[in-house]
């Protein structure tokens, strides 16, 4: 098996454990509420996604929900997509390395080829 495979494998075994419990939130709760916001927050937090991304995607959502009044389960799917990709969309792909010593942080699921990164490029 490739390295990407494996990167494949790895990442594919974390957004379907990430989709389902954000699918099961979505079956659990009849209502979009506070209850149910609160919910979703904990899943994005305990997701690894950060404390402030987190509060700031669920806030935006909030928003959303109120001023285009939405309460469909899709159309709060739909939102919560379109706010996670505006956050975390990167806008800045250049590595900037003016600094010395500078810095690379390389973030992976295990053994998804983390140590190969830093022998071949290290």
């Amino acid at each position: 098996m490739g390295f990407f495979d494996k990167l494949k494998k790895g990442m594919g075994k974390t957004k379907n454990s990430f989709d389902e419990k954000i699918n099961n939130v979505f079956k659990s709760f009849r209502k979009v509420d506070e209850d149910f916001l609160d919910e979703l927050e904990e899943i994005l937090i305990m997701s690894d996604i950060g404390m402030d991304t987190s509060v700031q995607m669920i806030n935006n959502l909030r928003n959303r929900i109120k001023k285009e009044k939405l309460q469909d389960e899709e159309d709060v799917k739909k939102a919560l997509r379109e706010e996670m990709k505006q956050i975390l969309d990167v806008t800045d792909i250049h590595l900037h390395l003016n600094t010395k010593p500078a810095v690379i942080l390389v973030v992976g699921v295990n053994r998804s080829g983390k140590n190969y990164f830093y022998w071949k490029n290290g």
